[in-house]
């Protein structure tokens, strides 16, 4: 069983920066992309960033130049830096390692206008 907790969410003013962060636990053998995705009402899930073992990353054409995704091995933790947020991307993020099909329980992510 894996674990996934997210941390960092809260209220921004559009312009602003969050840093989300989500640590992996449990018993991992071997963890290849781990990613974030986003729900924001009304809306289905879709993909935010993605980063695998060897940093390759793939964002969504919503955050790019924006939001970057990066990892630490060492701890198997992954992390969303978001800049110059803007009230489109008020969402809970959820972290995940997608090949594995674990999810995070997410993060609200609210953006003001």
């Amino acid at each position: 069983q894996v674990q996934l907790v997210e941390s960092g969410g809260g209220l921004v003013q559009a312009g602003g920066s969050l840093r989300l962060s989500c640590a992996a636990s449990g018993s991992i053998f071997s963890i290849n992309t781990m990613g974030w995705y986003r729900r924001a009402p009304g809306k289905q899930r879709e993909l935010v960033a993605v980063i695998t073992r060897d940093g390759s990353t793939a964002y969504a054409d919503s955050v790019k130049g924006r939001f970057t995704i990066s990892r630490d091995k060492a701890t198997n933790t992954v992390y969303l830096q978001m800049n110059s947020l803007k009230p489109e991307d008020t969402a809970v993020y959820l972290c995940a390692l997608p090949t594995l099909n674990y999810w995070g329980q997410g993060t609200q992510v609210t953006v003001s206008s």
